[in-house]
C-alpha cells in the first residue's frame, strides 16, 4: 500500500501536466500568451472553465475535444510513471518532468500548426541554458547551442535550395521548405541541453527518425493516392525524440 502511494502521486502529477500541455497548446497558437481564457480550437470562442476542465464539447460550436486532448491527457501519466521507475541518474525526476512538458508542448503545436512559436522558443532557451549548465557546465552548453544552430541552419538553407532546384526541374512552383526556421531555433535549444558534442548525436538521431517517418509518409500517400510533391512534415517531434534518446536513457 505504502509503496503504491508515490506512484499514485506521480500519476496525479502526470495528469496535471497533461492538462497544462493541452491548455497551452489550445491557447498559445491563438493568443501568443501563456495565460488567458480557454479557447475552442475550432471556433476560437471562450469555453467556460468548468466545461473546459471537464472536457465537455464547446458550448458555441458543439465540437468535442479532439484525439490529441485525450492522447496527451492519458499519455503524460504513463510517461511520468515510466520516468519515475527508470531514473537516469543525471536529472532529478522533477527536472526531467519539466523537460517532458516543454518538449510535449513544442511537438503538439508543431504537429497541429507547423510552427514553433517565438514565446515557446524563448522559454526553451532559458530551460536549455539551465539544463545544460547543470549537466555540462557553461562552455559545453554554449558550444552545443552554437553547433545545433549552425548545423540546422545549413540544413535549412540546403533544403530550401534543393526544393527550389527540384521545383524548377519539374516546372512547378512551391512555397514549401524542408525545414522551418523554428527547427533551427529548436536545434539550438537542444544543443544547449545536450551540450557539445552530444548535440551532433542528437541531430543524427533526429534526422534518422525524421527520414524514416518521411519515407513511411511517402509510401502511405502513394498507396492511398494522396501524394503531393513538396509536402512538408513537422520535424520538431523527431528532433525532440533524438534528444530524448540521449537525455533520458536509464
Amino acid at each position: 500500500m505504502n509503496a503504491a502511494l508515490p506512484v499514485l502521486g506521480v500519476i496525479v502529477f502526470g495528469w496535471l501536466a497533461g492538462m497544462l500541455v493541452n491548455y497551452l497548446a489550445d491557447v498559445l497558437p491563438l493568443t501568443r500568451t501563456f495565460a488567458g481564457p480557454a479557447l475552442c480550437v475550432h471556433c476560437q470562442q471562450v469555453i467556460p472553465w468548468p466545461g473546459y476542465l471537464a472536457y465537455r464539447p464547446c458550448p458555441e460550436c458543439a465540437q468535442p475535444r479532439g484525439w490529441r486532448t485525450w492522447a496527451v491527457q492519458f499519455g503524460y501519466p504513463l510517461l511520468f510513471v515510466w520516468q519515475w521507475l527508470q531514473p537516469n541518474g543525471r536529472l532529478t525526476f522533477l527536472w526531467a518532468a519539466g523537460l517532458l512538458v516543454y518538449f510535449g508542448l513544442v511537438a503538439v503545436i508543431d504537429l497541429e500548426y507547423r510552427a514553433i512559436l517565438d514565446p515557446v522558443s524563448v522559454i526553451g532557451a532559458l530551460i536549455g541554458l539551465a539544463t545544460g549548465w547543470l549537466l555540462h557546465g557553461p562552455l559545453m552548453t554554449l558550444g552545443g547551442g552554437a553547433a545545433g544552430f549552425l548545423v540546422m541552419l545549413l540544413l535549412y538553407y540546403g533544403g530550401d535550395l534543393f526544393a527550389r532546384w527540384l521545383a524548377k526541374r519539374r516546372n512547378q512552383e512551391t512555397d514549401e521548405v524542408a525545414l522551418g526556421f523554428g527547427d533551427v531555433k529548436l536545434a539550438a535549444i537542444l544543443g544547449l541541453i545536450l551540450g557539445w558534442p552530444g548535440i551532433i548525436a542528437g541531430l543524427i538521431f533526429g534526422i534518422f527518425f525524421g527520414g524514416i517517418a518521411g519515407l513511411v509518409y511517402i509510401v502511405y500517400t502513394k498507396i492511398t493516392g494522396r501524394y503531393e510533391a513538396f509536402s512538408a512534415i513537422p520535424y520538431a517531434p523527431f528532433l525532440i525524440l533524438g534528444a530524448l534518446v540521449l537525455l533520458l536513457r536509464p
